[in-house]
């Protein structure tokens, strides 16, 4: 699935190169719009931080927004998260995900990325919908929230920020670096200069000498603004949904039996290789696209090639799990490993004491 996907996102790149330079400009001549006041930016009275990503696909948005929200909530904030609801189906103004005490959305109604978070974020609102300013007005108002985190935010013009993270994946970095349609890019290199502070995502020994040229290579560009690592890491207990109830399983006892992996996220592999990492003795591996919403005929797919290949049980990802929850049928173990952001002591100060500025 992942594959075919692939194959058809390097054929928009292929015939959509010779538009690229045009969608370039727009894209830059929209940002100088309201650069220069022409088209106005709405301000909140709270800090605003965004949270976004320069290339298609994952980045690390979804973890690094619960980092976030975390670390806000041990320093006596009270943040909400801000987020489009991309594929949900929940369309109007204003969509409560949660509303720190309750659930009220679910997946499909919310999407995969808010309802995930709001599961793993109690105490802290998640609320969707197109216009941020409006979202951010009712958590401020209705909420009492003192933080807005906007997931997915750096495209989003129209809201004032106050701190602009934007993060690469050390999986792709700037990817073909063109912008749409023929590449990877949703906006040109010139838009960084917007961004406070850049983080690269899931770094490993592997990787340094890429990691470092491209330290080296946006230093250039940004002398200015800090540069921060992260690599992502299993959390300790991994989540079991089996005979309809939920638990929870330490890797140690999952490593113990055979799995099947399966995931729809942007990277793919990545997510294999943490399992890998883990410890985790897989039977084989299915992906699809990014955000996939899976039918009962997916699921009998999987259950059918589990079962073929000697596997006890699933293994996928919380975010795919948040869309499984309802239609799964319960009789065959199915797992999810959730993974977290480590970071080094830097960035949490950094972060504290820019809000604190504010």
């Amino acid at each position: 699935m992942t594959g075919k996907t692939d194959t058809r996102l390097e054929r928009l790149f292929f015939f959509g190169r010779p538009f690229a330079p045009l969608y370039g400009f727009l894209m830059a001549y929209r940002s100088n719009l309201y650069h220069r006041g022409i088209c106005k930016q709405r301000k909140l009275e709270v800090p605003v931080i965004s949270v976004g990503n320069l290339l298609l696909g994952g980045t690390g948005k979804t973890p690094l927004v619960h980092y976030i929200a975390n670390l806000l909530q041990r320093h006596h904030k009270k943040p909400a998260i801000l987020s489009r609801g991309y594929k949900g189906s929940a369309t109007a103004g204003i969509n409560v995900v949660s509303n720190s005490t309750d659930i009220l959305l679910n997946a499909t109604e919310a999407g995969d990325e808010p309802c995930l978070l709001a599961e793993k974020l109690p105490g802290i609102p998640v609320i969707t919908g197109k216009k941020r300013f409006t979202t951010g007005r009712f958590a401020i108002d209705s909420l009492g929230v003192d933080t807005l985190i906007l997931d997915d935010g750096f495209q989003h013009l129209a809201l004032k920020r106050d701190l602009d993270l934007v993060l690469f994946s050390t999986r792709k970095l700037l990817g073909n670096g063109r912008v749409l349609p023929g590449g990877d890019l949703r906006e040109p290199l010139s838009s960084l200069k917007r961004a406070h502070a850049f983080i690269i995502s899931g770094t490993d020994a592997s990787e340094d000498g890429k990691v470092n040229e491209f330290i080296s290579f946006l230093g250039s560009l940004y002398p200015e603004k800090p540069i921060f690592t992260c690599t992502y890491e299993p959390e300790k207990m991994l989540v079991r949904i089996s005979n309809g109830k939920n638990d929870t399983i330490s890797p140690a006892d999952a490593c113990k039996v055979a799995l099947y992996g399966f995931c729809g996220i942007a990277g793919p592999e990545s997510f294999k290789k943490t399992l890998e990492i883990t410890g985790i003795k897989l039977t084989g591996f299915q992906t699809f696209a990014d955000h996939h919403v899976y039918s009962a005929e997916n699921i009998q797919s999987l259950l059918h090639k589990a079962k073929k290949s000697g596997a006890d049980g699933l293994i996928t990802t919380e975010k795919d799990l948040v869309k499984l929850r309802n239609i799964y049928p319960f009789g065959f173990p199915l797992l999810a490993l959730p993974v977290q952001l480590r970071f080094d002591e830097n960035f949490d100060r950094f972060l504290v004491n820019h809000i604190a500025q504010i």
